[in-house]
């Protein structure tokens, strides 16, 4: 049992057993909450047995079970009951998770009887659109619905200060931009008309339509957009938090360590390199490998590559999702002479001894793990939906949130809306979905407020510009399934060969596009498909 202490009344752990409910009583516990259905594994003691032995010590035991991400709001009110008891309270669940989401907002509830608010403040928190996240998709969609209805009164809630240009990362840690360059202050962004609340969600509450803030302030919509993006779990593989920007350990997946991929490029001349790609689903599913290409690029140009031995582990079993770009992939991996290792997922770390650990799976299924020595490693870390998702009742059975994949609506709640990483839709998460989405998500919001059913309609595009060397890119544009779908021409656009200005319009046309039509609602090459629309 592995307690965690959430304030000084309520603690939450992983699966107790009977031996453990004596130390909860010598620690002043008065009541046992289980957060786990019965026999959700095999080896689970029953809650009325674990009942009977707190009830011996004089402790009371409440059964309150849920599974993931399905917290009911009976359960949520029996607990916030609880917690004005001032007693010394103990939930489990299986890793302890569930009762923290438990405790996080019954929590909530509780700080709307005690948040004092003037009748002006609340009218102030009181919004037509709601939107969670300022990333690409947040401020790209709040522009887009302000471009439409100058008047909505917009709010966009977001914790962070900062705006980053991520795609710009990938030629950062090859040293074609400055760091600062993807990099810009959140507030000079909110599109004029729209409000900032410099908080971050904490839950919500979609029968009540509002949401629960970081500062316990509650912030009411008529209709709410999700755009929160994902988790990227460093901790996830063992060891890498503690040595991430150090002893060659680096991903360009951080703001912060993108130049430190630079400098190791650069320092490298002889040795073992290794890229890694973590499980899918995973934003730019094209990041590592671009890493790859554009290190080994470099270290041609300075002939050295025949000093370098460069591995790629990859835990998925393509190379790249969408098969028609795959031979001009492959000519690049002869090229640079990269080992490709399928099926490998790094699981852990040593910095000092420069040594990483796989685990592989056989053409069997069968699964065993490796080690390998490194001069210099590009991480791509696990990723997962945010807590705030995975812990409400909006997301799915894997925590992401359930959308129409066509009209981006909610599978279940009509005035609650998502597009970008967050979601459950089949589409490669990256910046050109979200630019194509945003409009989709504003049109049918000004669809729903008249009255009518959505008429915008997103296809799953997607687009990834493989930087195979310092000066030409693969680029790559499909829709929904895999289908191979350019917007621009052949000889920009050539599947089967990388071309020079393909790397013109990633380094050079698609920022300027990003900055000064995406985040100011300028829909260029992003008009949304639509179809007639019927009264609701």
């Amino acid at each position: 049992m592995k307690i965690k202490n959430l304030n000084k009344t309520v603690s939450v752990s992983d699966q107790i057993i009977d031996s453990d409910i004596k130390r909860l009583k010598d620690e002043g516990v008065a009541i046992i909450v289980c957060n786990r259905p019965d026999r959700e594994s095999a080896h689970q003691p029953t809650f009325l047995e674990l009942q009977n032995t707190a009830k011996e010590l004089g402790i009371e035991a409440i059964h309150m079970p849920f599974s993931g991400g399905n917290i009911s709001h009976e359960n949520i009110h029996k607990f916030k009951k609880l917690l004005v008891s001032n007693k010394r309270i103990h939930a489990y669940c299986r890793t302890g998770n569930r009762s923290t989401n438990l405790f996080n907002a019954a929590h909530a509830i509780k700080a709307e009887n005690t948040t004092q608010l003037s009748p002006e403040s609340k009218a102030k928190l009181h919004f037509d659109v709601v939107i969670i996240g300022a990333g690409s998709a947040g401020i790209a969609v709040a522009a887009s619905l302000l471009k439409r209805k100058p008047t909505l009164r917009v709010a966009i809630v977001e914790p962070s200060t900062h705006h980053y240009y991520q795609p710009g990362w990938t030629l950062v840690g090859a040293g074609v931009f400055i760091d600062k360059d993807t990099l810009r202050p959140i507030d000079k962004l909110i599109p004029k008309g729209a409000t900032w609340i410099n908080e971050s969600a904490q839950y919500f509450f979609e029968n009540d339509n509002y949401v629960c803030l970081s500062n316990q302030n509650h912030i009411h919509y008529n209709h709410l957009v999700i755009a929160t993006g994902l988790k990227l779990d460093w901790d996830e593989i063992e060891g890498l938090s503690e040595t991430l920007g150090k002893n060659g350990v680096t991903s360009n997946y951080r703001y912060d360590l993108a130049p430190y991929t630079w400098e190791l490029t650069q320092n490298l001349k002889k040795g073992t390199a290794i890229f890694t790609q973590a499980p899918m689903p995973i934003k730019c599913a094209g990041a590592p490998q671009k890493a790859l290409y554009l290190c080994a690029d470099h270290w041609f140009k300075q002939q050295c590559l025949n000093d370098i031995d460069i591995n790629f582990y990859n835990a998925g079993r393509v190379l790249f999702g969408i098969e028609a770009y795959v031979p001009a992939l492959y000519k690049y991996i002869k090229k640079y002479r990269a080992k490709l290792h399928f099926d490998s997922t790094l699981i852990k770390i040593d910095g000092n001894s420069k040594t990483a650990w796989f685990k592989q799976k056989n053409s069997e299924g069968s699964e065993s793990i490796i080690s390998k020595t490194f001069d210099m490693i590009h991480v791509c870390p696990s990723q997962s939906p945010p807590e705030c998702i995975k812990s409400s009742r909006l997301c799915d059975i894997n925590g992401w949130l359930s959308v129409n994949q066509y009209t981006l609506q909610h599978t279940n709640i009509n005035n609650i809306w998502g597009l970008g990483d967050v979601t459950n839709t089949p589409n490669a998460k990256i910046m050109a979905a979200a630019r194509k989405q945003a409009p989709v998500v504003a049109q049918n919001i000004c669809d729903a407020i008249m009255g009518l059913s959505p008429s915008a309609q997103y296809d799953g595009y997607g687009s990834c510009p493989l930087t195979v060397e310092r000066g030409k890119v693969v680029l790559s544009e499909f829709l929904y399934n895999g289908k191979v779908a350019p917007s621009f021409p052949k000889f920009i656009n050539d599947g089967t060969r990388p071309t020079k200005l393909a790397w013109f319009l990633k380094a050079r046309i698609l920022p300027l596009l990003y900055w000064h039509g995406m985040l100011k609602g300028r829909e260029w090459l992003a008009k949304p498909m639509r179809k007639k629309s019927n009264r609701v």
